[in-house]
């Protein structure tokens, strides 16, 4: 059995990453990305996604400390970021501007920011605070397989969904979101005082 490990954890960052991933969302976005700029290139988008976003999970508290934050400020400061996320999601306006498309889409904006972005490291970083590592490093590889399955099978999601399934599961998921965000918020600023 591996040390620290929880199922119940894994679910839950699982369910967090996915949230706020929202590859299912992404896929207008990723087919307009694809049509600018041709070919996006699955597996190179989901391996570097995972590499930044263990990069963070691993590195993310020691580059905080260096700056002075402790990880539970960081904890509060995210949930406001998924709360404002959960916003644009449930109400479908936009916060967040979002940036060019340049023609290498699969690195730039795809895997960061769309996929391994702000949210995620900020999720990242609030789990950590949270749960084992281990569970979240799971997390990470079954959302990573998930966005491969996605990228790989866009346009057939596109077809299978419509538009009307589309924005539900938009919608769905930035209400789970929003209480994620609450809960991370309620959990985590008690500590500050």
């Amino acid at each position: 059995m591996l040390d620290g490990f929880s199922l119940s954890e894994m679910g839950k960052a699982t369910m967090v990453l996915f949230a706020v991933i929202d590859i299912i969302g992404s896929i207008p976005l990723i087919i307009k990305i694809k049509s600018g700029a041709g070919e996006i290139y699955a597996w190179r988008t989901s391996i570097v996604a995972m590499g930044i976003m263990l990069a963070f999970l691993f590195l993310g508290e020691t580059l905080l400390g260096w700056l002075g934050v402790d990880i539970k400020s960081f904890a509060v400061a995210g949930s406001l970021i998924l709360f404002a996320m959960s916003l644009e999601m449930i109400l479908g306006i936009t916060l967040f501007k979002e940036e060019g498309t340049p023609k290498t889409a699969s690195i730039v904006p795809l895997a960061f920011p769309i996929i391994a972005g702000a949210g995620s490291m900020t999720s990242l970083v609030a789990l950590r605070a949270e749960f084992e590592a281990i569970n979240i490093v799971i997390a990470i590889l079954i959302n990573i397989t998930i966005v491969y399955i996605v990228l790989k099978l866009t346009r057939q999601f596109e077809k299978l969904l419509g538009p009307g399934g589309l924005a539900i599961i938009k919608k769905v998921f930035g209400i789970i979101l929003l209480a994620i965000a609450v809960k991370l918020f309620t959990s985590n600023i008690k500590e500050l005082f």
